[in-house]
């Protein structure tokens, strides 16, 4: 078994249902007492997010490459970010790290692609919805991707950052979400990215006809494929 490196904290709510399905599908895998041998660096989020909002990618950068090559040195085969929008600068941070970096958008055109969706809708920060580096990685794949419109969009970077990074999980955001799906839905999409790790503790397949790809599972499972392989 290969040692799973994972730059946590971004945020802590997110990173506490990475480290329980790196686990409990390693120990699917391998039975008995099994679980994953994981490297972990969680950082300081509020950091981050301050980072974020003044557009500072470079500081972001210097944060989270840190992060890897301290994964690295303790072992790890390779490294996940675990947050959608700090893929922005993933290839960045791969230039500076000897392991592979899972990218979470690899992963989850794969699993679109496998589906034979063409056109997905896309949900996360701002960031993620509207920087190239998502729609980018999702087209290599063939896959088209829409966002909300403006309201839409500020509904969801609003909830992600005052709510679910927070650990907040409201019956009305919820509804708000579905609302954006099912509009999103009928302009084409024939599938939902939950583009941030948060949104899929708030969104469950259940709650719509849609199919939804939650990312933090997509990139999981493949961390432990990679381990385990």
């Amino acid at each position: 078994m290969k040692t799973i490196g994972f730059v946590g904290g971004l945020s802590w709510v997110s990173s506490l249902d990475y480290y329980r399905l790196f686990n409990e599908i390693t120990n699917q895998r391998l039975g008995g007492n099994e679980a994953a041998k994981i490297a972990m660096y969680s950082v300081n989020y509020g950091e981050i997010v301050t980072l974020t909002q003044k557009g500072d990618w470079d500081g972001i950068t210097r944060i989270i490459t840190d992060a890897a090559k301290k994964v690295e040195a303790a072992g790890a085969a390779c490294v996940l970010l675990g947050a959608n929008t700090m893929h922005h600068i993933a290839e960045r941070v791969q230039e500076k790290i000897s392991i592979p970096l899972l990218h979470i958008a690899d992963v989850t055109a794969k699993a679109i692609q496998h589906k034979g969706i063409t056109k997905v809708a896309l949900l996360g920060t701002r960031y993620t919805m509207q920087f190239d580096f998502y729609k980018n990685k999702l087209a290599s794949y063939g896959v088209e991707t829409i966002i909300p419109g403006a309201d839409g969009i500020e509904f969801v970077n609003n909830a992600i950052y005052n709510e679910l990074g927070k650990g907040k999980f409201l019956a009305e955001t919820k509804q708000g979400f579905l609302e954006i799906i099912d509009k999103l839905s009928a302009e084409g999409a024939q599938g939902a990215i939950l583009g941030c790790t948060e949104i899929p503790m708030l969104i469950k397949q259940s709650d719509t006809a849609l199919p939804v790809f939650d990312t933090t599972l997509l990139h999981a499972t493949a961390a432990v494929d990679f381990a385990l392989g």
